[in-house]
């Protein structure tokens, strides 16, 4: 009925509208995961790998995955750290000697579901999907485990972190999306520079590609113009006294990422002026501003926050 409210509000940050209602469709969940993560010492071959892997995303196309996502392994203890346990305890120590080495190991993580009908074939099937792809010999690990145990990997971290009081604390986090073309100057100005000479990072480090044509430019959300682009999330969790140093991290990325013209663009940013909204929403910006202007003389549809702005304040009009 208002299909320009409609598309601001998916990736408007709460600032268009509020979705107070989803229908959702359901299918089948699968009976189990085959599960496998790769070790690479090289970003250009775990990144171009990841790339690879995407391209291949029919839902027919038994090359194709049902998950992936990349982090960073460093020095953080345990390789486990940050979730629940995966890779064997015998292999700990190759592992760790590897992150000593280089200071950074690139884990690449990759899922194939399975039910009672292709349990048989899902070895052979990802067998296939990893053949020719430039991981560590030797530092590929994998397992199978339930579907319900797979979406909860992260809760039983969660419930851990809980027992021992780590959970309730600050989480300064950094989420942003970057071009494919500049992955690898961020990769060596942040990870292998800021990163690594700071040395406090905690938490895991994700960074994975997706497909643009996958997403509807119709959507307020804002993203890079290259048809591949990255996430990369900074999941940082610190003490109450210590958050300040992540805090300071996380500005000197973004601000190397703007002397060195690296054009990411944040997801949940924080913005206090308009032209800093104007940059981040870039060529989308004129239809956003158009737009709240005749949405602020609409009809009420529910209870709506627009925004507008006064001099350099973020302000609300409520309908």
């Amino acid at each position: 009925m208002n299909s320009e409210l409609f598309y601001a509000v998916l990736g408007g940050l709460g600032q268009f509208g509020i979705i107070t209602r989803a229908r959702i469709p359901l299918q089948p969940a699968p009976k189990g995961v085959k599960w496998v993560r790769l070790l690479y010492d090289d970003f250009s071959s775990f990144t171009k790998d990841q790339e690879l892997l995407i391209s291949k995303n029919g839902r027919k196309d038994k090359s194709a995955l049902d998950y992936l996502e990349g982090s960073l392994l460093m020095d953080q203890g345990s390789p486990d750290n940050w979730r629940s346990s995966f890779f064997p305890h015998k292999d700990h120590p190759k592992i760790i000697s590897l992150i000593t080495k280089h200071g950074i190991i690139y884990c690449l993580e990759v899922v194939k579901h399975y039910d009672d009908r292709t349990k048989h074939t899902v070895d052979k099937e990802m067998r296939q999907v990893l053949q020719g792809l430039n991981y560590m010999p030797g530092f590929m690990f994998g397992k199978d485990v339930g579907y319900e145990e797979f979406l909860n990997r992260v809760r039983s971290g969660e419930l851990k972190l809980k027992s021992q009081g780590l959970w309730d604390v600050p989480h300064p986090w950094l989420n942003l999306f970057i071009p494919k073309s500049q992955i690898s100057d961020f990769n060596n100005g942040v990870f292998r520079g800021i990163v690594l000479e700071r040395n406090i990072t905690t938490g895991p480090v994700l960074v994975y590609p997706m497909n643009r044509q996958k997403w509807d430019d119709r959507m307020s959300a804002v993203i890079p113009d290259e048809e591949i682009f990255y996430t990369v999330g900074f999941l940082h969790s610190s003490g109450f006294d210590t958050w300040e140093a992540f805090e300071d991290q996380n500005k000197d990325i973004m601000r190397f990422c703007n002397k060195t013209g690296i054009m990411v663009k944040q997801y949940l940013p924080h913005y206090s002026t308009k032209e800093e909204w104007v940059h981040h929403f870039g060529s989308k910006w004129k239809t956003l501003d158009i737009g709240r202007s005749v949405y602020m003389s609409a009809s009420v549809y529910e209870l709506f926050a627009w925004p507008f702005y006064s001099g350099d304040k973020l302000e609300y009009l409520w309908q």
